[in-house]
Formats: C-alpha cells, sequence, structure tokens
C-alpha cells in the first residue's frame, strides 16, 4: 500500500516532457508512520519558496521579474544569492583576477540561511547588496526584505547546498545554450562591472566554465522543472505561473489544515486534469483518465493507514524487517459518483469490503438520507470515504456523520476525492478535524449554483454515459 503507483514509478524514471519542460519525476513520498501533528497557527506563517537556479547569463533573473509580474495578486519577495559573497580580503583583492566567484565557498551560505529561517518565521530582515566593482557588501545600505506570501531565491549555487534545497516548495532549473550565456556575460561584464573582454574571456575559461561543469550543471537533477532558454521561452512561464497559483492555492489550505492532502502536482497529473476537465473529451478518455488519477489518490491514502513492523524470510533466507498493512479496512462510496473509484480501491486492497451511502440533494442546504448498507462491524474499521468531488461539503458532513453514529472514530476516516472546493475543505475540517482528506488538487470556488469550478461537470453522468444524448 505504501508503494509508489505503476505511474510516478515510470514518470520518475523516463521524465516527463511537457511544452517545452522537463520534470523530473519529484513524488513526495507517503510514510506511512503517523508524521508529528503542527499547529495551524504554526503552519501558517510558512511561505511558499521558489528556487531558480542555472549558470551565470542562463536568464535567471529575466524568468524571476517574469514570474513576479505575473504573480502580481500575491506578495512576492525575491533574495538573490549574489548578495550574500565573502567580502574580499586585501591580499585577494590584489590578485581579485584569480579567485573565483563561482565557487561554492564564495558564499556566505550560513547568513543567508540565517536570513532565509527569519523571513520564513515571518520576521524582516535586511539582505546586503553586494557591490561587484569594490567587492564588498558594506558600501550600500542594505535592503530591507518583508515576509511574504512568496519568496523567489535566485542565484547560480542556490541547489548546491542540501539545507537550502530543503527550505524550496519548488525548484526551478534555467537552462540555456553555454554560447548565449558567454555572449550575455561578455556583454554584461563590460557594461556594467567596466571589465575588458580579454579579462571575461581569461576569467569564463579559468573558473566560470569548470564550476559550472562542477558545481551548477549536477544540481540541475533536484530540479522540479527545467526550463530551455529562459526568458526567452513565454510559454514555459505562463505553465509555470498557472502551476504556481495551483499550488499556492493548495498551500494556503494545507498550512490552515494540517489534516489535509494534496497528492505532489507533476505537470504528468495536470495533463490527465486537463483532460477530463476538457468538455470536448470522449467519454472512453474521461473514464481513462479518471481512473489514473482515482488510483492515485487511492494509493495516496492507503499511506496514511497504520502499520506494524512485520519480519519475513526472502528466498536469499535473508531476514527483511518490513511493515504489515492494516487488515481492518473497509471502503464507503457515496452514490452514486463515489462508485467511480471503488474500482481503484478493489486493485489494491483485494477483496476489500465496500458500503453505500445514498444522499439526496436539493438545493445548497437541503441534504437528505435515502439508503446506507455499510458493514456490520464498521465501527472496528478503518473507513475510506469514496466521492470524487468535494463542493459546499453538505453532502461530506451527512456521510462522516453517518460513520459516527455508526460507532467509527473521527481519527479512522480518511476522506478520498479528486478535486475539493475551498468551502468543502473548510466546512469538512473545522466540523471533523480528526479525519483526514487526500485530494489532487483544490479548485477555485463554485458558482452561484453552488457548482465547483473550474470543475469538470456532474462527474457521474460524464463518467458512467448518462449525459449522452
Amino acid at each position: 500500500m505504501g508503494s509508489k503507483p505503476v505511474e510516478d514509478l515510470i514518470e520518475a524514471s523516463s521524465g516527463v516532457h511537457f511544452s517545452g519542460f522537463h520534470l523530473d519525476g519529484l513524488i513526495s513520498s507517503t510514510s506511512e508512520v503517523e508524521q508529528p501533528t503542527t499547529s495551524a497557527e504554526d503552519v501558517h506563517k510558512q511561505p511558499f519558496v521558489i528556487g531558480v537556479a542555472g549558470g551565470a547569463a542562463s536568464g535567471k533573473t529575466t524568468v524571476c521579474d517574469m514570474i513576479i509580474e505575473q504573480l502580481h495578486d500575491q506578495r512576492v519577495v525575491l533574495v538573490n544569492q549574489d548578495s550574500f559573497y565573502y567580502n574580499l580580503t586585501p591580499e585577494e583583492l590584489t590578485r581579485v583576477q584569480e579567485y573565483n566567484f563561482d565557487h561554492p565557498d564564495a558564499f556566505d551560505t550560513e547568513q543567508l540561511l540565517c536570513a532565509m529561517e527569519k523571513l520564513k518565521h515571518g520576521q524582516a530582515v535586511d539582505i546586503p547588496k553586494y557591490d561587484f566593482k569594490s567587492y564588498k557588501n558594506d558600501i550600500f545600505p542594505r535592503r530591507r526584505v518583508n515576509p511574504s506570501d512568496v519568496i523567489i531565491l535566485e542565484g547560480i549555487l542556490i541547489f548546491h547546498d542540501p539545507r537550502v534545497r530543503d527550505l524550496m516548495s519548488m525548484k526551478i532549473f534555467v537552462d540555456t545554450d553555454a554560447d548565449v550565456r558567454l555572449a550575455r556575460r561578455i556583454r554584461r561584464d563590460t557594461a556594467e562591472k567596466g571589465r575588458d573582454i580579454g579579462m571575461v574571456l581569461d576569467q569564463y575559461s579559468k573558473f566560470v566554465k569548470p564550476a559550472f561543469d562542477d558545481f551548477i550543471l549536477p544540481t540541475k537533477k533536484y530540479a522540479d522543472i527545467i526550463i530551455p532558454r529562459g526568458g526567452d521561452n513565454p510559454v514555459a512561464i505562463d505553465l509555470i505561473v498557472q502551476h504556481i497559483r495551483t499550488k499556492l492555492g493548495q498551500h494556503d489550505l494545507c498550512k490552515i489544515y494540517p489534516n489535509l492532502y494534496v497528492i505532489h502536482s507533476t505537470f504528468q497529473i495536470r495533463g490527465m486534469h486537463t483532460l477530463i476537465r476538457d468538455s470536448q473529451t470522449t467519454k472512453h478518455d474521461f473514464v481513462f483518465y479518471a481512473d489514473r488519477l482515482i488510483r492515485l489518490v487511492v494509493e495516496h491514502g492507503l499511506g496514511h493507514l497504520p502499520f506494524t513492523e512485520k519480519q519475513v524470510i526472502t528466498p536469499t533466507g535473508s531476514v527483511y524487517t518490513g511493515v504489515d498493512f492494516c487488515k481492518r479496512l473497509c471502503g464507503v462510496s457515496v452514490i452514486r459518483s463515489g462508485e467511480s473509484m471503488e474500482n481503484a480501491l478493489r486493485a489494491c486492497c483485494k477483496g476489500i469490503k465496500i458500503g453505500k451511502i445514498l444522499i439526496h440533494r436539493e438545493g445548497d442546504n437541503g441534504q437528505q438520507l435515502i439508503y446506507e448498507k455499510l458493514p456490520q462491524d464498521i465501527l472496528n474499521r478503518h473507513v475510506l470515504l469514496l466521492d470524487p468531488i468535494l463542493g459546499t461539503g453538505n453532502s461530506a458532513v451527512q456521510a462522516i456523520s453517518l460513520l459516527l453514529r455508526k460507532g467509527v472514530p473521527e481519527s479512522n476516516i480518511i476522506f478520498l476525492n479528486l478535486i475539493s472546493a475551498p468551502k468543502g475543505v473548510h466546512v469538512v475540517c473545522k466540523r471533523f478535524p480528526k479525519i483526514k482528506i487526500v485530494t489532487s488538487e483544490i479548485e477555485v470556488g463554485l458558482n452561484e449554483d453552488f457548482r465547483v469550478i473550474p470543475g469538470m461537470g456532474e462527474f457521474g453522468d460524464r463518467y458512467f454515459g448518462t449525459d449522452d444524448d
């Protein structure tokens, strides 16, 4: 149950190409060990940190500026790794042409970590401004950076130190041809830093290119997203901004509710969402891609079940210490859309019992329980509640309330769905703070008819084909 789905394994091994991106299969592991719960107040302070790395003159700053410009509705601040260069000593200044500014040791990483930790904990910081003519960071007044919803950390080596990488919610690598980077570097260093072309070329051959090959290029493997051509790839920037907006909506709710889990979003998953949301998608394709997404949600949900340690003897005669899955388990589907999730659950849990709940919806608030058939011993089981859409949350409240009346502990309920509207998340999480919600994407909201938007229409009709003319 804790293993990665086939789709994730294929993606991780081959990489996914999507509209100019190379997306490494960075899948969040779903440990079955219960993680320590963080209070909503502490979690809420954590900003969304985006790392942007790449070679010198690759276009990182342009990419950052384009992202900031398009995220105009968010509080965004930019932190440059260049601000944290060490001051050169008098001895180093006498032979500055021999100093390697592209080496990890040229940066005061401890000061960078200190500044980022303060920003992540809601404290303002004063960032130094490095002067590339005097090679000191105490010439100009420091720049005050206030805590924000989004922090963009930009620099050639921000992926090099694992402590810095661990601060990031998303990692972007700007991949630009070496000749283009060299041409840009010559133009920039001669115009802005007053260096002659011979000095620039000499420094490039001695330090810049070897450092790129030794320290920068190897960190490309840590990137979630790789952008070819940098700022000259507006399509890639637009897609990244859309992805960031989606992640920010998820991030904000997950900061508030520690019991909300959104499966790690990749462009492979976004691609499947695009297909099932398209009104022109055929029933066959809708069912195929909906089933794939449902399987991912079910696998992730199973990762939150308890386990016990178990030792087995392998065919080599060795002892392997592993885990034994939770045996007391059942599913409960909310008729009828929830029945679309039953096959994925049966595929993961052989012979599992599945109960049924039918709730009639009248308008926004009118909910009436029509039918229920549940395992007699359900109070002794962990329950996976199945419903692909969490909208207003009223049907979910009815279903969960029924399970509680049957004696199921609130902490034994895991609610699985494909998409969740923020209102539904608020309603369910506030009413039942001990249950877990596992979803694949957070929606924008509800329209005047209380339908999820952007949504995917009437899921049951599209899945079972009852919307055909």
